[in-house]
């Protein structure tokens, strides 16, 4: 069969799954990810069901894995969950598009130096992605490598959505917003669609709640506003990033404090959000378990900031027909969704407290006006059906799919 190989690399993990394509749609074969962590790394892969099929402890040299190590140990043990792996093509989630790449792209070297160039708008992510590709390039020569994008979602915004109150000749060079989570926004949209048809036109925002959280207002199926901006550290307070900061802050720390980029960029993407708020962790699970009145503070700060952008998102729209929680602290964390729907009755938004601990899809109360979803997302999935249908683009015109670039 032949199949779709995804990949995100990060920092301190390859994310990755196995589609095959036997049907109309991509369907999942398997997917997991190679960790790093205090520990070590570990290796785990789940199949379509849950099932898993590998898990284990990677040696010493696990603990300093990076992408191309990372990919090795995933080529090794494919042969044992198939016979013969036959990929039509290999998508990567790409963070940072900037203001050309609004569609996926086949990965040439042209388009890798673009990338490469916008590294500096997201330094967390957008380095390691590149690895990754480098990484898949050398392992499978000949494979069309297709660049899928967290800021494509957001590209339709218009230009008062867009633009920072710096002079326009800013604009024109790129220093804009552009919106992140762009790829969990698009997966969740459809499945809206499929859920309840008539509210996924309607005015939706979307919290994407996880280490990295922003929040989207959708409209159509299309993104209208959205929190995060230029870089992925504006918006919401994050695991370890500050979300929006008044920038008169940075002007003191650099006069003040003498920090320079790169004492900045630690401070504000490494050092800060939940995890510098709180002194305890990063992680929601261990703010919720623990009894330390900063741990119970920082989470104030999280909900207190998502509650505030809501309504900056409902003024934008003109109004809210549907709330969306996804995202890994969206998906499962009952008290945060509990938290961030208190008090907003004005909104003719209430949650019902048994279906919001059942985890259940939709949430809303019996007399909530405004309907409340949990949704799990999938990017892994959005990159697999982008993939598809840049693909199927190229057959279609017969074009080889390496001259492939933009694909409607």
């Amino acid at each position: 069969m032949r199949s779709i190989l995804t990949l995100n690399a990060g920092s301190s993990s390859l994310k990755f799954a196995l589609f095959g394509l036997a049907g109309v749609h991509p369907s999942r074969l398997l997917g997991g990810q190679i960790a790093s962590n205090h520990n070590g790394a570990s290796f785990h892969v789940k199949d379509a069901t849950g099932l898993t099929l590998a898990h284990r402890q990677l040696d010493a040299r696990g603990a300093a894995l990076d992408p191309t190590e990372a990919l090795e140990v995933l080529i090794e043990w494919l042969p044992t969950a198939m016979t013969r792996l036959d990929l039509a093509a290999i998508g990567h989630r790409v963070v940072h598009g900037g203001p050309d790449y609004s569609l996926p792209a086949v990965l040439d070297a042209k388009v890798i130096a673009e990338l490469t160039r916008l590294a500096p708008l997201a330094p967390l992510h957008q380095p390691f992605n590149l690895e990754g590709i480098a990484a898949a390039r050398a392992a499978f020569p000949g494979v069309p490598q297709i660049a899928c994008f967290d800021t494509a979602f957001h590209s339709g915004q218009t230009f008062e959505e867009a633009a920072f109150g710096l002079p326009r000749s800013y604009y024109d060079e790129g220093i804009r917003r552009y919106g992140f989570h762009g790829l969990s926004y698009d997966y969740v949209t459809r499945q809206l669609a499929q859920i309840a048809p008539g509210i996924a036109d309607e005015r939706v925002v979307i919290a994407h709640l996880g280490n990295g959280a922003s929040l989207c207002g959708v409209r159509d199926g299309r993104s209208m506003t959205s929190t995060m901006g230029f870089s992925a550290l504006d918006g919401l307070v994050m695991g370890t990033r500050c979300g929006g900061i008044d920038p008169g802050v940075l002007l003191y720390l650099m006069a003040e404090k003498r920090m320079d980029a790169a004492a900045l960029t630690q401070l504000l993407y490494r050092d800060s959000g939940l995890k510098g708020l709180s002194g305890v962790s990063h992680d929601m699970r261990a703010l919720e378990d623990s009894v330390a009145p900063e741990a119970a503070q920082a989470i104030a700060c999280f909900v207190g900031r998502i509650r505030r952008e809501i309504g900056a998102l409902t003024a934008a729209m003109g109004g809210i027909d549907a709330l969306v929680f996804t995202g890994g602290i969206g998906e499962h964390s009952a008290r945060i969704r509990s938290d961030v729907a208190a008090g907003f009755d004005w909104l003719g938004l209430a949650i019902d407290p048994d279906r919001n601990t059942d985890d259940a899809v939709e949430l809303s109360a019996l007399t909530s006006r405004v309907r409340i979803f949990r949704i799990p997302t999938d990017e892994e999935a959005m990159i697999a059906r982008h993939v598809v249908g840049l693909l199927a683009a190229a057959a279609s015109d017969l074009v080889p799919i390496e001259q492939v670039r933009w694909v409607a």
